[in-house]
């Protein structure tokens, strides 16, 4: 019988690469959640709320969870869990300070790798805390590459690999490489345990882990099947492992009772680091303690941690495989009879599926470097899903086994999300530098997972927009740091892509999934409306809206001077998301025409903001639209009433470009309630319909242009975007125009003076809190959105609307071809251009041009406004693999159909699904061993 799909599922990348540090492991007084459970204390205590590890593996409760562990015999502690510095210690914020890649991954986990480099010498813990501290805003940051710990390639190529021979039996294969010229040794620690879910609550029984066999773990946990750890034997191991074993609880010994008993968390790394023969039970065969390990006399222990120990000397050049098996065990013997297929045989039979899956994906590329490009990325994205769980009520309330949170928090961080609720798997923005909620950019993971995988994408949005998450008001959590701030609304945007890319996929929309997220947003649309429109004139105040440090001012902050600033971006991302909703609405009344009034109320919604962004009064404007600029500014609007445009050209006027939609007049005729609607209100408001472009063309097809820019605007707003010395970079859109680099704007509001400056790659302020900076590199997300706006335009305007290419370049081209141009250069980051060069890897020779360095990829979270150079979160993979669709022929980011979308044809007129041929392969399900 075929296994459920479901089931291939249960087991994936679901172990964090860090728990430490996070808001819900904080119970501080002050909320400084970096202090509260630093890296130094995340090997001894026991976490809330899950569990991290290098190249981890979980099942989707995080209830039993997989990791490597290793030692070089130098460093000070045992490498189990990646180190990076807090955003206190980094002179840029917070970064991870490894090297690992995230090489290969299919959507149902039944093949995943990745690669670890660990040196050979000690790890330079302090020596990047104190480079890092040492080094100003303007400088570089200082990486462990620097340190010269990789020289002469003194370092362990580390490949962590996955695989499923069924859904319940995991492969664990790790294959280690000593890159340098000489022998050095190296520890393995393979280590399975249990997420700590005994410390918090009464009642909760304890899993068991015990050493039944020379070569085997007994593994029993409430909640799961009987299970078994496996080692198999591998060439040129010489005896079984040596197994260590502990419990995953705090050491109680390291803080405040220096006489408690037990093996505890940090155990197995004091054991063999620190040589404390009491701090784990050393397991022979038939489970008895090993005389001298501190555990005389007692027989079989049983643990909740373990880990499974090889020693090597590795020669120069030279390769050791260790392999495990998390399997099923018999439940009348207790073992199971060794698997019929041996690990590197299914490790190669997965890997080989992978290989063809993706050359059914990837047959529309050409290039092999393209396709490592896509494949990486799309490795990242579905590496960075997570095991996320978080209670904000019993956050609040603390637990009662445990003492009671600081009396603080009842009025501080996320105390108005109470219902807030999850124990799922998300797609996360990376596994270390962000590893929790965020929802604009769950919104882009999510549209490059309906790529390869469209049910998890749109359960994603499902799931967010429940109410265990939607807050009552109607409001969507923001991120994990503060749920009540206000991201950019493009969960609309993304519904709609997921749900045009799976009927491309499959030939029939599904409606129900778009209905209901139509019904959510629509709630969620309400509340901007009536929290973020301050004086209910169509014009929004969001916040900071996700871009940091954009403005002269902290825009999540109250101004100094008092007033409030009404927000390009925050206004156009609700017109945009009027016409997501819009479209939303005529989708579902093909079939139900009830939603035909809601489309119009949504068109009347847009109409009125546009009206409000292009307003004049007399002689002063009171909207967005500068014209002598030919630019959309921020106003500050003060509070004796008068107003000022913020003249920054950045990235906030240019996000009124993504506020379009195209009818086709098939749509329009089709809905005659819609189309009388429309009629009606256009004749009484004449005004507003003129906002509204219409074009014929030869062929008679029709066309609508609800869009903020039309044509002269748009012209105007182009010659800036398209211009090298503003917005233009080799390698995409700046987030800030160039020409603030020699003439940065000064402002002085309220006694408080503010400068914005081009900075093209880290922030130089630390005004903003964070590493994140908008001021000048090159952002993923929204290049991809003003791709996709282009090819909108496009459709409308179509071949004979052309524009310089670069601006004043005498290079005059269409829309569609701006936006070719402009996905080549962002997929020009990553790809190996004509100097032989990656330019996302800055200016390192060893990463650039050495073989085992050059085609490791890391999708970073921004771009060197310059030169393309990775900046930030090195393993942004949530939406930096986004590139995955600028690569893929036929996705809506590649070609015009998201504009065309809009032209759907009656639903009885869709093409038959048994007739219809996928542009993608679907996905994969592995047949059982």
């Amino acid at each position: 019988m075929k296994d459920d799909p479901e089931a291939w599922r249960r087991y994936g990348p679901y172990l964090s690469e860090r728990q430490w540090g996070t808001v819900r492991e904080d119970y501080s007084a002050d909320g400084n959640a970096w202090a509260y459970l630093p890296h130094d204390q995340a090997r001894s205590r026991a976490y809330r709320w899950g569990e991290d590890g290098i190249g981890g593996f979980s099942d989707d409760r995080q209830l039993l969870c997989l990791s490597v562990a290793m030692w070089n015999g130098r460093d000070p502690i045992m490498k189990e869990r990646l180190f990076g510095l807090t955003n206190d210690e980094g002179n840029h914020g917070e970064d991870v300070k490894e090297l690992y890649y995230h090489l290969d991954a299919v959507p149902s986990h039944a093949y995943m790798a990745m690669r670890y480099k660990y040196p050979q010498a000690a790890f330079p813990y302090q020596r990047l805390l104190d480079g890092n501290r040492d080094r100003g805003l303007d400088d570089a940051e200082f990486e462990l590459i620097d340190t010269g710990v990789f020289d002469d390639d003194r370092y362990f190529d580390i490949l962590i690999e996955y695989a499923k021979a069924t859904p319940d039996h995991v492969v664990l294969r790790i294959t280690a490489t000593n890159r340098g010229p000489d022998t050095a040794t190296l520890h393995l620690l393979p280590q399975l345990f249990a997420r700590n879910t005994w410390s918090w609550k009464p009642g909760i029984k304890r899993p068991a882990l015990q050493v039944v066999a020379a070569d085997r773990v007994k593994v029993d946990h409430p909640l799961l099947p009987k299970l078994q750890w496996r080692s198999e034997s591998e060439p040129g191991q010489a005896s079984p492992p040596q197994w260590l074993l502990c419990d995953n609880d705090t050491n109680r010994r390291r803080f405040g009772e220096p006489d408690a008993s037990g093996c505890f968390k940090d155990g197995i790394g004091d054991w063999l680091v620190g040589g404390d023969a009491r701090a784990a039970w050393v397991c022979a065969p038939g489970g008895e303690g090993t005389p001298g390990s501190g555990t005389e006399g007692m027989a079989q222990p049983t643990g909740t941690k373990i880990a499974a120990l090889h020693r090597f000397e590795l020669a120069p050049g030279a390769s050791q495989v260790v392999s495990l098996h998390l399997e099923p065990r018999d439940p009348r013997e207790g073992k199971s009879a060794p698997a019929a297929q041996s690990a590197a045989q299914i490790v190669a039979r997965r890997r080989a599926e992978a290989d063809a899956w993706y050359a059914v994906l990837q047959r529309g590329i050409v290039s092999a470097d393209h396709r490592l490009v896509q494949r990486q990325a799309l490795a990242g994205l579905l590496w960075s899903k997570q095991f996320y769980a978080y209670d904000v009520r019993d956050w609040l309330a603390g637990d009662p086994l445990q003492p009671p949170p600081p009396p603080e928090r009842r009025n501080g961080r996320n105390v108005d999300w109470g219902h807030l609720s999850s124990g799922d798997i998300l797609a996360m923005p990376d596994t270390w530098e962000y590893p929790w909620f965020a929802a604009w950019d769950l919104a882009f993971h999510c549209v490059t997972h309906a790529l390869v995988d469209p049910a998890f994408a749109k359960a994603q949005l499902v799931l967010l927009t429940q109410s265990r998450f939607m807050h009552p008001s109607g409001q969507l959590p923001a991120y994990e740091w503060a749920f009540g701030d206000a991201n950019p609304p493009v969960h609309g945007w993304a519904a709609l892509q997921i749900y045009e890319m799976d009927r491309q996929r499959t030939g029939v929309g599904d409606t129900l999934f778009l209905e209901s997220m139509f019904h959510k947003l629509m709630l969620n649309f309400t509340w901007w409306v009536n929290r973020k429109d301050a004086d209910g004139r169509n014009l929004f105040q969001g916040g900071f809206l996700g871009l940091d440090n954009i403005g002269p001012y902290d825009r999540n902050q109250p101004l100094p001077g008092g007033g409030w600033i009404d927000q390009s971006d925050g206004t156009a991302w609700v017109a945009a998301y009027a016409l997501n909703l819009m479209r939303m609405a005529l989708e579902l009344a093909m079939s139900r025409p009830v939603y035909e009034d809601l489309a119009t109320k949504f068109v009347e919604h847009f109409l009125y903001i546009a009206e409000a962004v292009h307003a004049t009064c007399g002689s002063a404007a009171t909207g967005l639209w500068d014209d002598t600029d030919g630019f959309y500014y921020d106003v500050l609007r003060q509070p004796d009433g008068s107003s000022e445009p913020l003249r920054v050209r950045s990235v906030v006027g240019l996000i009124p470009l993504l506020a379009v939609e195209v009818l086709h007049g098939d749509v329009v005729g089709a809905q005659r309630g819609f189309e009388q609607r429309l009629h009606w209100f256009f004749h009484h408001r004449p005004d507003l319909a003129a906002l509204v472009s219409h074009f014929t063309d030869p062929n008679r097809e029709s066309y609508r242009l609800l869009a903020l820019m039309r044509r002269d605007r748009l012209k105007r707003v182009l010659l800036r975007m398209l211009d090298e010395n503003e917005f233009l970079s080799p390698h995409g859109i700046r987030a800030l125009s160039k020409v603030h680099e020699t003439h940065p704007v000064c402002f002085d509001h309220g006694g408080h003076a503010a400068e914005v400056r081009y900075t093209p790659a880290e922030s130089r302020t630390r005004d903003f809190g964070g590493n994140s900076n908008w001021r000048g590199p090159v952002w993923f997300p929204v290049n991809l959105l003003i791709i996709q706006a282009l090819r909108k335009y496009q459709t409308f305007y179509g071949d004979d609307f052309k524009v310089e290419f670069p601006s004043r370049s005498g290079r005059l081209l269409c829309l569609r071809e701006i936006a070719d141009a402009l996905s080549e250069r962002l997929i020009g980051l990553f790809a190996v251009g004509t100097d032989g060069r990656r330019p996302f890897l800055g200016e390192s020779p060893k990463e650039q041009s050495d073989p085992h360095f050059r085609d490791l990829l890391q999708f970073h979270e921004y771009f060197d406004g310059d030169n393309g150079r990775g900046c930030g979160a090195a393993h942004q993979s949530g939406w930096t693999a986004a590139v995955a669709l600028l690569l893929q022929p036929g996705t809506q980011a590649t070609a015009q159909a998201a504009a065309h979308a809009a032209a759907a044809t009656h639903s009885d007129d869709r093409t038959d699904p048994a007739e219809a041929e996928p542009t993608m392969p679907p996905v994969p399900e592995p047949p059982a061993a």
